[in-house]
C-alpha cells in the first residue's frame, strides 16, 4: 500500500469521531440554563435560619472589635464599643431583613416587575421608564 493513498478504516474512524463530536457540542449547554434537581429559591429552613445567626453575630463581632480598636486609640473606653455594638447589631439586622425581603446587595439584584419588566428595588440604580 502507498502511504498517500487514505485507508478505509481511518475514515471510518474519522467519520465517527465527527459524530461524537456533534453529538458532545450537542450536549454542551450553559450551566446556569442547564436543567437539574429542583432546588427552592431560598434554601432550606435550617439553612435561613443559619444564615440569619451568622449575619447577626459576624456584624456585632465586627462592631465590637470596631469599637474596641477605636477605644483604645481614643482612651474613651467603653463609651465607642457600646456605640458600635448598637452600629453592628442595627446593620446585621438590616442585612437579614434585605435578605427577607429580597433586595440583595448589589444594583439590578432584584426580581423585574411584572407590569414594566423593570426593576423595583430602591437600590437599582435606575428609574423606571427610563433609558439610562
Amino acid at each position: 500500500m502507498n502511504e498517500n493513498d487514505p485507508k478505509p478504516a481511518e475514515s471510518s474512524d474519522l467519520s465517527e469521531l465527527d459524530a461524537r463530536l456533534a453529538k458532545a457540542r450537542g450536549q454542551a449547554q450553559d450551566p446556569l440554563t442547564q436543567e437539574g434537581p429542583e432546588k427552592s429559591e431560598k434554601g432550606g429552613a435550617l439553612g435561613l435560619a443559619f444564615r440569619v445567626s451568622v449575619e447577626i453575630v459576624s456584624a456585632v463581632a465586627i462592631g465590637v472589635g470596631i469599637g474596641w480598636l477605636l477605644d483604645d486609640w481614643l482612651d474613651t473606653r467603653p463609651w465607642l464599643m457600646l456605640v458600635f455594638i448598637v452600629l453592628g447589631f442595627s446593620a446585621g439586622i438590616l442585612n437579614v431583613y434585605r435578605m427577607a425581603s429580597g433586595f440583595g446587595y448589589a444594583p439590578g439584584y432584584a426580581k423585574p416587575d411584572k407590569n414594566t419588566g423593570t426593576n423595583t428595588s430602591a437600590n437599582s440604580g435606575t428609574k423606571a421608564g427610563t433609558d439610562e
